[in-house]
């Protein structure tokens, strides 16, 4: 479920993502938050696993004089009919520049890519190109 080539396409402004690990990845992300634009180089890594019901995705990453920025979110996936209901937990910091944009600049922001990410993630899981939706 934690591919690489899934995790790249979910993962809003990816560039690049490299398997490091067993459950490591170095990622390279470009993002815009309000009036500033970086590319971050920093790492993500897959813990507390219980496949296939939940695990804790983190990260964290440089994005130079912008910054940086971490966060997590707790994933599990449960069972029903018709499908798989995904729910998620997640937790950001940033730090540097993009510290001082103000709470809820920050606060929509880590929303809208937490909500991207997911909904990409989601559609991966069951197989559908949301693309093309």
């Amino acid at each position: 479920m934690f591919e690489p080539e899934v995790l790249k396409a979910a993962i809003p402004g990816c560039e690049q993502l490299e398997k490091t690990g067993e459950s490591a990845f170095a990622a390279t992300v470009k993002l815009k938050i309000g009036p500033v634009s970086a590319r971050f180089k920093g790492d993500v890594e897959l813990s507390e696993m219980a496949p296939p019901h939940s695990c804790l995705l983190s990260g964290k990453g440089s994005g130079g004089i912008a910054g940086f920025a971490k966060g997590s979110a707790r994933v599990e996936l449960v069972a029903q009919e018709g499908g798989t209901r995904l729910t998620y937990v997640a937790d950001a910091a940033l730090g540097g520049k993009l510290a001082s944009l103000g709470s809820r600049l920050i606060q929509s922001s880590a929303n809208k890519l937490a909500q991207e990410f997911f909904t990409s993630f989601s559609a991966a899981l069951n197989g559908v190109d949301e693309k093309t939706e």
